[in-house]
């Protein structure tokens, strides 16, 4: 499945700020048993993370307080828990107007008919990586994967 390559993918290379070519990856996720259209799709994916990131958006986007109003084709692939999860990182100001509709982009780019909770948290971890956000990892991840589930109030 595209989803674990991804994460595999963060795993063993993004996580330890590893770069290797693509056809060293392509080769070691074959090895790994993956299949090679789910390896070109996690591929694209990764591509379409890196065309968001150079895309320009205005500066008062990031810092933008409107409400986000789902549309249905979101709203049938994103649960109301996940939908209520990224609300609550931006109002945590853990992501950025910006950056949750990154997530909701990459979110609808997946191939699964519906997204849950446990792959939206992985997508927000990967989006924040991909962005530099090394330094709020480790809070991050164990906001995102600890035990306690984040209320709020």
């Amino acid at each position: 499945m595209m989803f674990d390559i991804l994460v595999y993918l963060f795993e063993n290379y993004f996580e330890a700020d590893l770069h290797p070519d693509q056809g060293t990856l392509e080769q070691e996720l074959s090895a790994a048993g993956f299949d090679s259209t789910e390896i070109n799709l996690a591929f694209d994916w990764l591509n379409g993370l890196e065309t968001l990131s150079s895309s320009p958006y205005p500066n008062s986007m990031a810092d933008s307080t409107s409400a986000r109003i789902y549309a249905d084709i979101e709203q049938k692939k994103i649960d109301s828990e996940s939908r209520g999860f990224l609300t609550f990182l931006e109002v945590s100001k853990i992501l950025n107007p910006v950056q949750r509709e990154w997530v909701i982009d990459r979110i609808l780019a997946l191939n699964d008919r519906d997204v849950g909770l446990e792959q939206v948290k992985w997508i927000v971890l990967i989006v924040l990586w991909s962005q530099g956000a090394a330094e709020d990892y480790l809070f991050i991840e164990d906001l995102l994967f600890g035990d306690n589930t984040p209320q709020m109030h």
